[in-house]
């Protein structure tokens, strides 16, 4: 029996923040919480970082994640939204780096597509398939945040499942050869050692 792999999602907000923790063994995954975090509107959003900080750090100490799967902000939202969002994200993602876990970021179409095999499916309807996933009920209009973390965490799993049912069936695609970009890099750099960064 392969060992557990405690998954920990993130939805970062600078307002509300959801999380999704689920354990995988093998093909098998287990909800262990959901919820939503909420910051102070009243504060700065750049005061409400550390907020963000300390709250990602709890949910690691009481958690225990062996990886942490954040959703990437999607391009549509005006410029200061974007900004305020990606603060908040590399918060999160800085903290479980800091803490050696396994980090990956996912957007949420690749989110949508793992879990409902559309990628442009509501949130909705995305909860509505997670709850018949974990057979738990979810109130979707209470916990759109906290869903949209458990649907990354359970993304991540089904992507590290499939990664290695791949590669154990040797069906993985061979890494392909450095751009000739990168190989022209390469070969200035060897032919000018003094201009090396």
């Amino acid at each position: 029996m392969s060992q557990p792999e405690r998954i920990l999602g993130i939805d970062p907000g600078t307002v509300v923040m959801g999380f999704g923790v689920i354990e995988r063994v093998g093909s098998e995954l287990r909800l262990i919480d959901l919820g939503s975090v909420k910051f102070a509107a009243s504060k700065e959003s750049v005061e409400r970082l550390g907020d963000i900080l300390a709250s990602v750090e709890e949910l690691l100490d009481r958690f225990q994640p062996t990886s942490l799967a954040v959703e990437a902000p999607f391009f549509g939202k005006n410029v200061q939204s974007m900004l305020k969002l990606g603060r908040a994200q590399g918060v999160v993602l800085s903290a479980g780096l800091r803490r050696g876990l396994t980090v990956a970021e996912y957007p949420p179409a690749v989110v949508k597509r793992r879990i409902s095999g559309r990628g442009a499916a509501s949130k909705e309807q995305l909860a509505g398939f997670l709850e018949a996933m974990y057979t738990i009920p979810i109130d979707p209009k209470r916990a759109l945040d906290a869903t949209d973390a458990l649907a990354v965490a359970t993304c991540h799993a089904l992507t590290v499942q499939r990664t290695a049912t791949l590669s154990a069936a040797g069906a993985l695609p061979a890494k392909k050869k450095s751009s000739a970009r990168a190989s022209s890099w390469a070969k200035f750099l060897a032919q000018n050692p003094d201009r090396e960064a």
